[in-house]
Formats: C-alpha cells, sequence, structure tokens
C-alpha cells in the first residue's frame, strides 16, 4: 500500500511508537492514517507520531488480519523458498523495504531433522545500532518465521558487525528509494 488512508479505530488498539519503539494505546474512534500497511503490519500516523500496529490487530482498523498462504512439505521438511517468502514480508515501519532487501539479513540457515527439530537460525542487522524498533523487528522476523510450515525452532541474533551501510540495499531497494 502505498496511498495513504484515514480510519477510524473500531477499538482501543496497542501500538508501538516509531522509531523509539515505546508502547501505546490508541483509544477507540481515533482518527489514525494508514501511512504504511506491508507484510500484514500497519505504521500509522496518529497525534502526530508514527506508530506500529500488529496486524493480529488490523481488525481495530476496519481490516482483515493476514492468512498464512504456505503449503505445508509432506516430507516434513522447512522449505528454504518459504522461510525467504516469509522474510521478505518484514518491513521496516518507516521505511516501505522489506529487511531482505534493506540488507539486514546477514546469515539464513534451516536445519531440517536436528535433536529440536526443525531449525531456522539467523544473523541479522539494524539500519541504526540505536533503533528502538529492533526488537520489534527481530520479533516480526521470528513471528513470521515459526508461521512458515514444520518449523520447530526459530533463532534470531542481532549483531552490528559489519555495520549496515547503504550499499547493502538491493537494487529494488534503491530503486523504491529513489536511490538509483
Amino acid at each position: 500500500m502505498h496511498e495513504r488512508e484515514v480510519v477510524l479505530t473500531k477499538r482501543e488498539v496497542e501500538a508501538r511508537l516509531v522509531p523509539s519503539g515505546t508502547e501505546i494505546m490508541i483509544p477507540a474512534d481515533t482518527f489514525v492514517t494508514i501511512t504504511q500497511a506491508l507484510g500484514g503490519t500497519f505504521t500509522v500516523a496518529v497525534n502526530g507520531n508514527l506508530a506500529r500496529i500488529e496486524g493480529k490487530d488490523a481488525p481495530a482498523l476496519g481490516k482483515e488480519p493476514p492468512v498464512s498462504s504456505f503449503e505445508t512439505p509432506a516430507d516434513g521438511t522447512v522449505n528454504e523458498n518459504q522461510v525467504w517468502e516469509a522474510l521478505r514480508n518484514c518491513y521496516d515501519p518507516e521505511i516501505p523495504v522489506n529487511v531482505v532487501d534493506l540488507g539486514l539479513i546477514y546469515e539464513c540457515h534451516v536445519e531440517n531433522g536436528t535433536e529440536e527439530g526443525n531449525r531456522i537460525r539467523i544473523l541479522m542487522t539494524l539500519t541504526a545500532a540505536g533503533c528502538g524498533m529492533g526488537p520489534v523487528i527481530t520479533d516480526d522476523v521470528k513471528r513470521k518465521l515459526e508461521d512458515v510450515p514444520n518449523v520447530d525452532k526459530v533463532q534470531v541474533d542481532l549483531t552490528f558487525d559489519p555495520p549496515w551501510s547503504n550499499d547493502m540495499l538491493s537494487d529494488e531497494a534503491k530503486l523504491e528509494l529513489g536511490m538509483l
């Protein structure tokens, strides 16, 4: 979604201020402007601030919650293509680009049939070390990967070595951000 949409909240809804990550409650019957609706989450402008609302709370905005569309592999393994598709549905709340195209994913390991079952290990970074939304973004990555069929365990580790830079953006991200 690239067009802004003004909606009236249908009920009280939890949100996190961007970029601090501070939890807030937006009261019912509050006008908010949806500025970004990507990957099943919503960034809204409310009272002069940006805030992120999780997909499970979409009905508070009069929207449908996201539904998983992955087919379950019959062999009981994790499909790596589904893992990357899930990662491409994780968005920075301020930037309309997913974490893969932003260059935030440094490593992705899918391990089928371990003692702990089928595992996914992610090593990622953030665009800024002091980003208050870091825990929100990493939780979003973990939650979306847990929804991939046959996944038993997800581990997301954060690193700032090497530090993120614009050079890590994919060409698609650069195009979206007007850098090409």
